[in-house]
């Protein structure tokens, strides 16, 4: 299991992570909506600003304060590591 740090100390599963999309979009919008009101959104945003959405296969939505850009970046830095 490959875990990528989405800021201040919180991580989620590499393997069961669907999409790291902007938070901007009305579509997103309704999708962080639905999973609040379904119990399945983890606000990992510590007070601060959402810059990021991640969407795992189990329908769970978690907030990021931690830009997209980043995030692919250290998905892409854990993945090489496990090649080595």
């Amino acid at each position: 299991m490959k875990l990528i740090n989405i800021g201040f100390g919180n991580l989620v599963s590499s393997d069961r992570l669907v999409a790291v999309v902007a938070p901007d979009s009305a579509p997103v919008k309704r999708i962080v909506q639905e999973a609040k009101s379904n119990g399945l959104l983890i606000d990992a945003t510590c007070g601060r600003k959402c810059k990021s959405v991640l969407i795992n296969e189990s329908n769970h939505v978690v907030l990021s304060a931690v830009s997209c850009e980043t995030i692919q970046n250290r998905a892409s830095e854990s993945e090489d590591k496990d090649e080595q």
